[in-house]
């Protein structure tokens, strides 16, 4: 990679219509559309032929791109990650929009020690729930912990009030949930809020137990948290000047969702390097057709689970303003995506090269912002 800033990727240019040198993208260490694009290398052979640099975030010196997958502060970024970092930087006033989500059912747990007797949300009531606390801009492994025990909580009608808060500040290099596993251990919690598969190993090492299993809950909203629904993102800038390019991005997003629906093996194995977790950590953390749901929408009932989250994250302290959801929202790009993805299919039918093959570009997309 370049040893230059990475910088704002549009611009200086010599005018709106010229393009970017780089696109970046980044994501969670979750089942996500991007990442299987980004393994595939689908995203680099998209836009090659436009002398475009497709970059993964994660690859940028820390140095160099420390917040901006938080900030969203990159004009040339799309982001696919937890909503929480999503949020806080559009009510911090960050000129993003939210052009896709998804939902993943990532295992969601609530841990406490073997032989507490604990087996269900009631006997939550009075207990000390692990609350972690990390220095950064925004905490959403807090928020994902509080997310966690008031759905929890809300299965036996009760809030988060009819339990005790404890801060648990997280040790520095430590792993996911270490802190609160380890004040889990040593009695000084009584719960652990827990997701994902480094999760689950993590928990096997320590022996805990599963008193509460969020993912048995038939109603979404005692599942929504920072990962579920999880928010694709982009700069509002990059999607007035080039929302043909947005188009063509997410429409590789698409046809990288179709191509995982086929084939768990090799999702499983992408999921393992994407999390850094074991064979064992992966099929515990994700339900059995998981890798059937990466497909992005702004479905009605998806957006209303995103506002749940807004609602509770703007009560908790953790939004400095108000997000309308359905405003943030634009369905323009993701619309365009599957006419683009529809007519290149049109084409493989009619005996032409690969939708994938060669990067077509989706004229007509311009619109005035927004």
């Amino acid at each position: 990679m370049s040893s230059r800033s990475i910088g704002p990727s549009i611009g200086p240019s010599t005018g709106p219509s010229a393009l970017p040198d780089t696109l970046w993208f980044t994501r969670c260490p979750v089942p996500t559309a991007t990442g299987i694009a980004a393994d595939r290398g689908w995203l680099a052979r998209e836009f090659a032929a436009d002398g475009i640099a497709v970059r993964s975030l994660q690859d940028a010196p820390p140095e160099e791109a420390a917040d901006h997958h938080y900030t969203h502060a990159l004009t040339g970024l799309f982001r696919e990650g937890g909503n929480v970092p999503a949020l806080w930087a559009r009510s911090r006033g960050a000129a993003t929009r939210l052009i896709g989500l998804t939902w993943i059912e990532e295992r969601q747990v609530v841990l406490v020690r073997v032989g507490s007797g604990i087996t269900g949300p009631g006997q939550l009531r009075g207990l000390r729930l692990a609350l972690p606390h990390h220095g950064i801009g925004i905490d959403f492994w807090r928020a994902m912990a509080l997310a966690g025990f008031r759905g929890a909580l809300a299965l036996a009608g009760l809030t988060l009030d009819d339990a005790v808060p404890v801060d648990v500040p997280a040790v520095p290099g430590g792993g996911q949930w270490s802190a609160e596993l380890a004040a889990l251990r040593d009695g000084t919690v009584d719960a652990v809020y827990v997701k994902g598969a480094l999760a689950v190993e993590a928990a096997r090492r320590i022996g805990a137990e599963v008193a509460v299993e969020l993912d048995a809950a038939p109603d979404r909203r005692a599942r929504v948290n920072n990962g579920t629904p999880r928010p694709v993102t982009v700069h509002q800038r990059l999607l007035d000047e080039h929302p043909e390019l947005v188009a063509r991005f997410l429409a590789v997003l698409l046809e990288a969702a179709d191509w995982a629906a086929e084939r768990p093996a090799e999702v499983a194995r992408i999921l393992r390097a994407e999390t850094g977790a074991g064979a064992e950590g992966v099929a515990g953390a994700y339900a059995a057709g998981s890798h059937r749901t990466l497909r992005l929408d702004l479905s009605a009932e998806r957006l209303e689970l995103l506002a749940l989250q807004e609602r509770f994250l703007r009560e908790r302290g953790f939004l400095v303003a108000p997000v309308d959801v359905q405003a943030w929202a634009d369905p323009e790009p993701l619309r365009a995506a599957r006419e683009l993805l529809d007519r290149r299919r049109a084409g493989v039918a009619a005996g032409l090269r690969g939708p994938l093959d060669v990067p077509a570009r989706a004229d007509g997309l311009r619109r005035t912002a927004q």
